[in-house]
């Protein structure tokens, strides 16, 4: 018989083993199927569809060089606000609270704030042509401009989601302690050195969670692209959404899926590589 010590922890996890199962891994098998098959059994003639078509290599370009701006610029700023945050003694939880507000905006909105900044009768150009910095109203976000586009989903994204990363940097520096800072300040080592030989080192763990999950979210961008851009600026989950929805393709919007989720998966390996443990190697 076995004791209610031994099975608590496993219906403990029952609801969201369950969760996973219904709402994720069947899923994800039925797109893999829908992928990977046709009438006349295996194939790969989705993914010869989806590559055929002319937008996805812009759609794959953008998609990453979004990821490869957007993230690093997050990471940055996280840090920077985090050890802003901690080294306050008074209102660190109201200055916290306010760096943290785009959490709570959902994707679509975001993209529909900025787009009332941007477009050519929004706020911005409204307060510029009052202060008579232009002429007359300029159309920053004009689909012959991908590079403004470009820009203009950058800033949205990192104003949206830094926050994320911030929450994780902020915990992970709650975990030092701090007498290994005050030890080296004793030392001689100022604030520079202190973060860049003690402080960042021990951040690893937080920081390869926060790389992991801002890479793999950047990667599904997808709202805030449509709102500000439509389909001037291809992304792989906007060009998914095109061939479920509007093609009404499910097995090249497979394709696209799969293709999502291996740059994900690739991107996962080489942080938990380039992040990992070396001390562990080193006594082994």
């Amino acid at each position: 018989m076995l004791s209610s010590q031994k099975v608590l922890p496993y219906l403990l996890i029952l609801p969201a083993s369950l969760f996973l199962a219904a709402f994720f891994f069947v899923p994800f098998v039925q797109v893999v199927l829908e992928a990977f098959t046709s009438d006349e059994g295996f194939t790969l003639a989705h993914f010869r569809t989806m590559a055929d078509d002319w937008k996805f290599m812009p759609a794959l370009s953008n998609t990453l060089g979004l990821a490869l701006v957007v993230v690093p610029i997050q990471i940055t700023l996280a840090l920077v606000m985090a050890s802003l945050v901690t080294r306050l003694r008074r209102g660190r939880d109201v200055v916290l609270y306010v760096f943290t507000i785009p959490l709570g905006i959902s994707d679509l909105a975001a993209g529909l704030i900025w787009f009332a900044l941007l477009e050519q009768n929004g706020f911005l150009n409204s307060i510029l042509y009052s202060l008579g910095v232009i002429p007359g109203p300029q159309n920053l976000l004009d689909y012959r401009n991908t590079a403004g586009l470009f820009v203009a989903v950058v800033v949205a994204e990192v104003w949206r989601a830094t926050a994320i990363v911030l929450v994780i940097v902020v915990a992970g520096l709650g975990l030092i302690p701090k007498e290994y800072d005050e030890a080296a300040e004793v030392f001689g080592a100022g604030p520079l050195k202190r973060f860049f030989l003690i402080t960042l080192p021990l951040l690893r763990p937080s920081l390869q969670t926060a790389l992991i999950l801002r890479t793999i979210l950047a990667f599904e961008v997808f709202a805030v692209v449509a709102v500000l851009a439509g389909n001037n600026l291809p992304v792989l989950m906007g060009e998914t959404y095109s061939w479920q929805f509007d093609l009404q393709d499910h097995k090249v919007a497979s394709a696209y899926a799969i293709v999502i989720l291996a740059i994900s998966l690739a991107f996962t390996v080489f942080f938990l590589w380039a992040l990992r443990d070396r001390t562990r190697e080193a006594a082994a």
